[in-house]
């Protein structure tokens, strides 16, 4: 029996197959369940009968939110469902069934979803949210690559002030004094430069300053660029295109 990912069902259509996941929702009615599966790289509907399902049906229909299971069955084309394809499930193993999940329908504040981050990473927006991210960076280092320019993995722990020195978080080094988390890689990239001639860099910084706001983040990944015997007009020429690449590559996806 094959087993495949959810996101390969169209190399698979009318074929039995097994896939490992997690339940994201579930309805049921007398005679049949329909579970949405997610196993990380995409979604189905999942089709249980109780007529021809050899398992004990009454337990599938009562199944939490976010129990992991492994299901098997038959990959039938329907464009109505998620992905265009749905699982006619004949085998359904439980592997560990879930406790409530607190997460529900319902509106829910930020500091609740804050508090559950862990769990809020499961949602449909959460998960689009980071494949969004995921394709950024990958992009961004693509067109890094492609014109030339060297990564330098600059230090999180610095000794030098990068902006300004009132926004630095700062911690005791051992018996060596302060040092500061880093508000840029700018520093290390200009020294850079006379060695490699184009180069970048794509990390997290920092900034010690309340993040409640839309205007503020305590941390987060900034990308960076220095090039040698470069003048404004072919830095804005680099930026526009560089803008102009992640933002037309990750739309595609």
């Amino acid at each position: 029996m094959n087993e495949c990912l959810i996101s390969e069902f169209s190399l698979h259509e009318g074929k039995t197959v097994t896939i490992k996941g997690w339940v994201a929702n579930r309805r049921s009615s007398g005679k049949v369940s329909f579970l949405i599966l997610r196993d990380g790289s995409g979604i189905c509907q999942a089709i249980v009968e109780r007529e021809t399902f050899a398992g004990p049906y009454e337990e599938i229909k009562k199944l939490p939110i976010e129990s992991s299971v492994i299901a098997s069955g038959r990959v039938v084309a329907e464009s109505r469902s998620p992905g265009g394809f749905e699982l006619h499930v004949d085998g359904l193993d439980i592997v560990q069934k879930s406790e409530e999940f607190p997460i529900g329908k319902k509106e829910h504040g930020p500091d609740f979803l804050l508090n559950n981050r862990h769990l809020w990473l499961r949602s449909p927006r959460q998960i689009a949210i980071m494949r969004v991210r995921d394709a950024l960076v990958r992009h961004v280092r693509e067109f890094f690559h492609t014109n030339n320019f060297t990564l330098i993995d600059t230090p999180i722990f610095t000794t030098t002030v990068g902006e300004d020195s009132s926004n630095l978080f700062s911690l005791d080094y051992f018996d060596l004094g302060k040092t500061y988390l880093s508000q840029t890689g700018q520093i290390y990239l200009e020294a850079a430069i006379f060695g490699l001639g184009k180069v970048f860099c794509l990390g997290p910084t920092f900034r010690a300053e309340r993040s409640k706001t839309r205007r503020h983040l305590t941390e987060f990944w900034m990308v960076e660029g220095e090039m040698a015997f470069f003048e404004h007009k072919d830095n804005l020429e680099l930026q526009e295109n560089f803008v102009t690449y992640i933002v037309q590559n990750t739309i595609r996806e």
